[in-house]
C-alpha cells in the first residue's frame, strides 16, 4: 500500500470515542500495513518523514478534540452556574434546534428519557440515628429499550461516591464509564458510557451514595415525640410525588415501575419497617441489626417506603390471613388511641375486596402514626402514614366530627391500595384517576361501616360538591386533568379540583351508569391494569364496555373529555315555554362569579362553554312530586317536553344533586319552590333542600338572582328537621358573614339569622346528662343538627347560648372535671374564651399543655384563636411557630382561625405578611399546605385598601406565579365588587322584610 492510501487527517471518529489517540479507521489501516525493505525506506524518505509529521498532527488534533468534548460536557453538567442553565433551558448553537441539543444531552429535559427502563431495585440502606445520616448502594436492573450512551436517573441532594455499570452475567464495572455527573437543575444524575447499551439487553447499575435525613418532612426526614419527659426520635419516608429521589437514586416517575428489595441496617434499639414483611434480620456484634424486607410486586417509586422508630403496634388479622397492625408511640398503643383504626381497617379491606372483586395483593398492611407529616396522610402499599391527628381516637373525649373525619382519612387511604397502589396513572395530569375515587370511596366506604351517617347521599353534598363548586365557579380554576410539564408543577396539581371535582364527576358518572355496571366497569379497569399504569382513556374504554354489555350504548369518553378536559361547570337554566304547552327551555352557560375577572387563559375559557350533561327532572305541586326523567343536555338551547303543567306546577332539576352543575329557574319557579318549602317541604328530597339553597345563594352572589332571594328561602328553616338543609345553609351562612361583619348594618344580618336559627335552637337544647353526669349520645342526625343549630346560634350571639357556654366553661374550671359533651367542646371553649376574662385562656392553654389525647389538644388549641386580647392572639401566633407542641398542620390552623376571628383578621394577615418567608421555607414545598394557608389567610379580606395590600405584597413576595395567590386575589376583588354591586340592595330588602 502507497503512502498516498493513508489517511491524513482522523476521519471518522465513532461516537466521539478515541482508542489510545487514534481513530478507529487509523488503527485499523496501520494494523494491515505491509513490511518494507531498507530499499524502500532509503528511497522514501520523504515519505517516512510525511508520515511522522502525520502522526504527529493527528496527536495534536485528537487533543483538542477531546479536549474540547469533555469541555463540553462540563459545561452542561456544571452549568448550573450561569444564569442561562439555571433554568434548564439554554440556547442552542445557531442552527441547532433545542430537540436535537436536547438529543446530545438528555439529561436537559424535564423528563427522563425513554431509552430505559428499570425493572429491579437492590436497595440497602445504612441509618444512623444519632447524627442524622444515611448512606446507601443501589442495584438496579435495567431493560434497553433504545439505544443510548447515557443512563439519566432521579437524584436529590445525594452525594454519590461511585457509579458502575454492566451487562448481564458480567463483572461489576465491565461496561466503561466515560463520566458520572448530577444535574441539579432537573434533579438527575448522568452516567456517560463509552459505548452504547443495546436495546433489548439487560444491564445492571451499581450506585452507592450517602445522605443527610431531612428536617423538612419530605424526602427521608426525621421526626420526635415526648415520652415520658424524654424526647424520642423517628425517621420516616414522605415520596409523593417527587421525593424519593432525595432517599436514593432512581427513575422517579410513576410509568417506571418495577420491584424492590430492601434492606435497612440501625441500631437494635429501633424497629425499622418498610413497605413488605421482615424476610430475615441480622445481628451484629456493634449493637446494629439489619432487617431484609421481602420482595415488593411491581410498584411506583413514590409509594416505596421505609421508618425507623421506637414504636409499639397492636395488630389484627383478616379472614383472608392479611396481618393489619397499627404502629404508634407505646403510650398511644397502651392507651388504646389506636384500636378503632385497627378495627375498621380490616372491615374495610373486605369491603374493597367483595365491592371491586379484587384482592388486596400484599400479605400485610402496617398504618404508622407518626407525630408530623406534611398532609393527613399517606398511602404507601403496605405501609401507609398517617399524622397522628388523623388516626388516634380517643373515645371519651372525641366528638362525632372527630370520629367522622378520622374514619374519612382511613377509608381514603385504604382504597388507595387499589386505586393509586395496585393501578397507578400513567403522568401527574390524571393524578384525580387515583384521588377522585379515594375521596368518593371516603363516602361510599364511610356508609358501609355506619350507614345511619348516610354519608354518600348527604354529607357528600355540603362537604364536596358545595365547597368544590364554590373554587372551581372561579376564573382561576382549571381542567382536572391540567398538563404538567416540570418538577414543580406536579404539587400544584394535588388540589381540591383533583380530590372533590374527581369524586363529584366520578358520583355522576355511577349515577348515570347504575351501581351494578358501575362496578363491573371498576372491575375490569383494575384487573386489566393492575401493577401497571392507566390514563384516563383507559377508564372511560373500560366504562364504555360495561355499559353496552349493560344494554346501554353511551360513549363515555365523549361525555366525560368536556367534563375533565374543560375548566369550571354550567349553570343550566330551566324556564317554563309559554309558546309551546307543556314544555321548557333549558339553556347551559359556564358559570363564573365575576364574568368580568380577566380569565388567566381566555382561550381555554372560551372552549368552556359546551357540556353533555345528564339532568333528570322532575315536576310538582303542593301534594306531589313526580318520578325523575333523564334529559341530555348538550347545545347551548334546547326544548324538551316534560309532562302536564300549570300555573301552580313548579320544576326541580338535578334531582338529589348526583350532577356537577347548577341549576337556576326563572323567578316565578323559585317563588313557587319557596312557597313548597314553607308550606310542606319534605315534598322535596332532602338533598335537593340543601341543593337548592346552596345554589340560590351562589346564583345570589354571582347576580344571577335578587339578593333576597337567598334570605327568603331559609325563612322554612325553623320547621327543617334534618342536619343536611341546615348545614348547607350554615356554610352559605358563614360566607356572608365574612363579607359583612364590619359593615354599619351588620347587626340586621345577624338578627335576621337568629330569628331563623332561634325557634330549632331551644327545641333541640343542648346534649343531655345522665345521673351520673356522663353524656347521654342520641342519634347521629339528631345529634349533628342540635350542633350545627347550638354553633349558629351562638356565632350570631344568641344570649342563651352565650350563658350555657359560659356556665360549663366555669363549672369545668371550679370543679377540675370536664362534663362538657365532646360533640359540642368545640363551640363551648371557643365561646367561653371569646367571651370570658384572661384566666380562661390561660386556663385552656394549661389543657392543651397536659392533655394527651390528640383530638382534645386539637379543639383545645383552636379555641385559643377565638379570643378577642389582641396581646393574647399575638402570643399565640408567635408561639404556635416556634413550639415544638404544636404540629406543622396544627400552626396552619392557628393562623387561619386567628383570621377568622373579627378580632383577630388583621393580627392574623400581618402576622402572615411578616412570617412569609419562615412559612413558605416550611411548607414550601407541601403545596396541599401552603394553598390552605394563603387562602385562609385572604378569604376574610373584603376593602379595597386590602385588595391593594394584596397585590403589593404579592409583588413584592415573588408569589405572584402561584395559584393560590392568583385565587386569593380574584377572591377579594369578588369581595370588594359585591359590596359595591349588592350591598345596599341587601340591606333595604332587610330593613323591610317581615321576617327580619
Amino acid at each position: 500500500m502507497s503512502a498516498k492510501g493513508l489517511p491524513f487527517t482522523p476521519m471518522g471518529i465513532e461516537d466521539g470515542g478515541v482508542r489510545n489517540g487514534l481513530s478507529d479507521q487509523w488503527a485499523d489501516s496501520v494494523a494491515v500495513r505491509p513490511r518494507t525493505t531498507e530499499r524502500h525506506i532509503t528511497v522514501h524518505k520523504r515519505l517516512v518523514l510525511g508520515f511522522a509529521v502525520s502522526i504527529l498532527t493527528l496527536i495534536v488534533v485528537t487533543a483538542v478534540a477531546v479536549l474540547l468534548s469533555v469541555r463540553f460536557e462540563e459545561c452542561a453538567a456544571g452549568g448550573e452556574s450561569s444564569s442561562r442553565a439555571g433554568n434548564g433551558s439554554g440556547s442552542a448553537r445557531p442552527g441547532v434546534s433545542r430537540d436535537r441539543e436536547e438529543d446530545a444531552q438528555p439529561w436537559k429535559r424535564l423528563r427522563l428519557p425513554a431509552s430505559l427502563r428499570p425493572r429491579h431495585y437492590e436497595l440497602q440502606l445504612a441509618v444512623n440515628m444519632d447524627n442524622w445520616t444515611f448512606s446507601g448502594q443501589v442495584h438496579i436492573e435495567l431493560e434497553c429499550v433504545v439505544a443510548t450512551r447515557f443512563i439519566v436517573l432521579h437524584a436529590d441532594r445525594l452525594a454519590v461516591d461511585s457509579a458502575l455499570v454492566y451487562a448481564e452475567h458480567k463483572k461489576p464495572g465491565g461496561t466503561r464509564l466515560h463520566r458520572h455527573f448530577p444535574y441539579p437543575q432537573n434533579q438527575v444524575y448522568v452516567i456517560a458510557l463509552h459505548r452504547e447499551l443495546k436495546p433489548l439487553r439487560t444491564y445492571k447499575v451499581n450506585i452507592t451514595f450517602e445522605a443527610q435525613i431531612e428536617n423538612e418532612l419530605l424526602g427521608f426526614f426525621r421526626s420526635s415525640y415526648m415520652l415520658g419527659g424524654e424526647r424520642r426520635y423517628l425517621a420516616v419516608t414522605q415520596f409523593s410525588p417527587t421525593h424519593a429521589r432525595k432517599a436514593f437514586p432512581c427513575f422517579d416517575e410513576p410509568i417506571y415501575k418495577a420491584t424492590f428489595r430492601i434492606s435497612l441496617k440501625h441500631e437494635s434499639s429501633y424497629l425499622s419497617l418498610s413497605n413488605m414483611p421482615v424476610e430475615s434480620s441480622v445481628y451484629d456484634d456493634d449493637g446494629w441489626v439489619t432487617n431484609y424486607f421481602s420482595r415488593t410486586p411491581r410498584m411506583s417509586t413514590y409509594y416505596l417506603a421505609w421508618a425507623v422508630c421506637n414504636f409499639t403496634y397492636r395488630e389484627a388479622l383478616t379472614d383472608s390471613g392479611v396481618v393489619i397492625r397499627l404502629y404508634a408511640r407505646p403510650n398511644a398503643i397502651l392507651s388504646g388511641s389506636g384500636d378503632y383504626a385497627l378495627q375498621i381497617t380490616k372491615r374495610l379491606l373486605q369491603f374493597y375486596e367483595d365491592y371491586f372483586k379484587v384482592k388486596y395483593s400484599l400479605p400485610k398492611l402496617d398504618l404508622l402514626a407518626v407525630p408530623k407529616h406534611p398532609y393527613a396522610a399517606m398511602e404507601n402499599w403496605g405501609l401507609s402514614v398517617f399524622v397522628e391527628q388523623k388516626i388516634l381516637l380517643d373515645p371519651d373525649v372525641s366528638s362525632t366530627s372527630y370520629q367522622m373525619e378520622l374514619t374519612m382519612v382511613v377509608v381514603h387511604e385504604i382504597c388507595h391500595q387499589w386505586f393509586g397502589d395496585l393501578v397507578t396513572p400513567v403522568w401527574w395530569e390524571d393524578v384525580w384517576l387515583k384521588e377522585g375515587f379515594a375521596h368518593f370511596f371516603e363516602y361510599v366506604g364511610s356508609d358501609f361501616l355506619f350507614p345511619k351517617w348516610n354519608m354518600e347521599k348527604q354529607r357528600f353534598l355540603t362537604d364536596v360538591l358545595h365547597e368544590v363548586m364554590m373554587l372551581d365557579g372561579l376564573a382561576s380554576s382549571h381542567p382536572i386533568s391540567q398538563e404538567v410539564y416540570e418538577a414543580t408543577d406536579i404539587d400544584r396539581v394535588f388540589d381540591w379540583i383533583a380530590y372533590k371535582k374527581g369524586a363529584a364527576l366520578i358520583r355522576m358518572l355511577a349515577n348515570v351508569m347504575g351501581q351494578s355496571v358501575f362496578q363491573r366497569g371498576l372491575h375490569d379497569y383494575l384487573m386489566t391494569h393492575m401493577y401497571s399504569n392507566a390514563a384516563r382513556d383507559d377508564l372511560w374504554n373500560k366504562f364504555t364496555e360495561a355499559m353496552r354489555k349493560g344494554g346501554k350504548d353511551i360513549n363515555i369518553r365523549e361525555v366525560m373529555d368536556c367534563w375533565t378536559l374543560q375548566m369550571g361547570y354550567p349553570v343550566v337554566t330551566i324556564s317554563k315555554n309559554d309558546s309551546v304547552d307543556s314544555a321548557v327551555t333549558i339553556t347551559q352557560e359556564h358559570f363564573v362569579y365575576d364574568v368580568d375577572i380577566k380569565m388567566p387563559d381566555p382561550e381555554l375559557f372560551n372552549r368552556s362553554s359546551q357540556w353533555q350533561i345528564p339532568l333528570t327532572l322532575a315536576v310538582g305541586n303542593s301534594t306531589h312530586i313526580s318520578p325523575e326523567s333523564i334529559i341530555w343536555v348538550s347545545n347551548k338551547t334546547e326544548t324538551h317536553k316534560v309532562g302536564r303543567m300549570d300555573e301552580d306546577t313548579w320544576l326541580l332539576g338535578n334531582i338529589n344533586q348526583t350532577g356537577y352543575f347548577r341549576v337556576n329557574y326563572d323567578l316565578h319557579n323559585w317563588r313557587l319552590l319557596i312557597d313548597q318549602l314553607m308550606s310542606n317541604h319534605v315534598i322535596i328530597s332532602v338533598g335537593n333542600r340543601a341543593g337548592l339553597i346552596d345554589d340560590v345563594f351562589n346564583l345570589a352572589r354571582a347576580g344571577l338572582l335578587p339578593q333576597n332571594v337567598p334570605l327568603q328561602i331559609i325563612c322554612y328553616l325553623p320547621q327543617e328537621k334534618d342536619f343536611l338543609p341546615w348545614h348547607a345553609a350554615s356554610r352559605s351562612l358563614y360566607q356572608l358573614d365574612k363579607l359583612l361583619d364590619r359593615t354599619e348594618d351588620y347587626s340586621l344580618f345577624s338578627d335576621y339569622v337568629l330569628k331563623q336559627v332561634a325557634p330549632k335552637y331551644h327545641k333541640v337544647g343542648w346534649p343531655a346528662s345522665s345521673s351520673d353526669d356522663s353524656y347521654i349520645q342520641a342519634a347521629y342526625q339528631a345529634e349533628e343538627l342540635q350542633r350545627e343549630v347550638i354553633m349558629l346560634a351562638c356565632s350570631f350571639g344568641n344570649k342563651h347560648c352565650h350563658r350555657q357556654a359560659v356556665s360549663l366553661i366555669s363549672e369545668w374550671i371550679s370543679s377540675n372535671k370536664n362534663r362538657i359533651p365532646p360533640n359540642v367542646r368545640d363551640i363551648v371553649y371557643c365561646t367561653g374564651v371569646s367571651l370570658m376574662d384572661e384566666d380562661v385562656w390561660e386556663f385552656i392553654w394549661m389543657k392543651f399543655h397536659s392533655s394527651t389525647a390528640i383530638s382534645e389538644k386539637k379543639v383545645l388549641l383552636e379555641a385559643l384563636t377565638c379570643s378577642d386580647n389582641s396581646f393574647l392572639l399575638n402570643r399565640l401566633l408567635n408561639l404556635s411557630l416556634s413550639s415544638e407542641l404544636v404540629p406543622d398542620q396544627d400552626v396552619i390552623d392557628v393562623i387561619i382561625h386567628v383570621g377568622r376571628n373579627p378580632h383577630g383578621r388583621h393580627l392574623a394577615w400581618r402576622f402572615f405578611r411578616e412570617k412569609w418567608e419562615v412559612l413558605n421555607s416550611r411548607y414550601g414545598e407541601a403545596l396541599f399546605m401552603n394553598s390552605k394557608l394563603i387562602s385562609g389567610v385572604t378569604e376574610f379580606l373584603n376593602t379595597e385598601s386590602e385588595l391593594a395590600e394584596l397585590k403589593d405584597f404579592i409583588q413584592t413576595s415573588g408569589g405572584a406565579a402561584t395559584a393560590a395567590f392568583s385565587r386569593a386575589v380574584e377572591i377579594v376583588d369578588a369581595n370588594v365588587k359585591w359590596h359595591v354591586l349588592y350591598e345596599r340592595q341587601f340591606y333595604q330588602w332587610l330593613r323591610k322584610s317581615p321576617n327580619g
